[in-house]
């Protein structure tokens, strides 16, 4: 019979976790501080592309997955990123950008306490980008997701994938944490592209809620699936 004791026990991290867990605050504030830097924010730009392709997807999957036909998805390096379709729900796919960012994210966080997790989560997000290369309309889309794709496969090979876990682990704090980066640039850059938060805040309830409470409720939604990953990992990755 399993007792506090011994869950307490389980999630205890070991020093290998404490030194995962540092790498992922230290992530989160070297991405806070660099993202709207001048100048200093373009170290960040790819990476940017490659979290807005994710978002993205999380959009053309759900309008899929909803009846709709996915025309195109477009990566702008203004950093903002369009997908077309027609028909599906957009209750379902408008919201999905900001939650598919956030599950992705988790999953990519979960896996990166753990070298063969790390290998698995980015197979299967290399195939999710050769999704987003199959919908993609402009060669910036292109690029990047040939660009990742070829750096997920150089660092799988590199070291028996023990980089790949700590870009698996960048790229998941930075997509787990997309709507706050998304809430900063609606409350302080004001971006010229319209955010999701904007829309759904119309489509939803005729702007009853603005879209930085929109953004808040995501943010918060990401926090809990962060929180839920984190301490998966710590139970399931306990030895190594």
């Amino acid at each position: 019979m399993v007792n506090a004791t011994d869950i307490q026990k389980q999630l205890d991290p070991s020093a290998s976790q404490w030194q995962t867990i540092y790498v992922l605050i230290g992530y989160t504030v070297f991405i806070l501080v660099f993202w709207n830097l001048p100048y200093l924010k373009e170290v960040l730009w790819p990476f940017k592309i490659l979290t807005v392709g994710l978002h993205e997807f999380g959009h053309a999957s759900a309008g899929w997955m909803t009846g709709a036909h996915v025309e195109s998805i477009t990566l702008n390096p203004d950093e903002g990123g369009l997908t077309r379709m027609r028909g599906g729900n957009p209750y379902i796919s408008l919201p999905a950008g900001y939650i598919g960012s956030t599950v992705w994210g988790s999953l990519m966080v979960f896996a990166g306490f753990n070298t063969t997790a790390s290998k698995v989560v980015a197979v299967i997000v290399g195939l999710c980008m050769l999704l987003v290369l199959w919908w993609a309309k402009n060669w910036l889309t292109r690029g990047v997701t040939v660009l990742f794709i070829g750096l997920i496969a150089l660092l799988w090979w590199l070291e028996g994938g023990f980089y790949l876990r700590y870009f698996v682990l960048f790229v998941g704090i930075m997509s787990s944490l997309y709507s706050l980066w998304d809430i900063i640039e609606d409350l302080v850059v004001r971006k010229v592209n319209e955010s999701d938060a904007s829309q759904f805040s119309r489509l939803c309830c005729g702007g009853c809620l603005p879209p930085q409470a929109w953004g808040v409720i995501w943010f918060l939604f990401s926090l809990l699936f962060l929180a839920v990953a984190i301490t998966g990992a710590l139970a399931a990755f306990k030895e190594t």
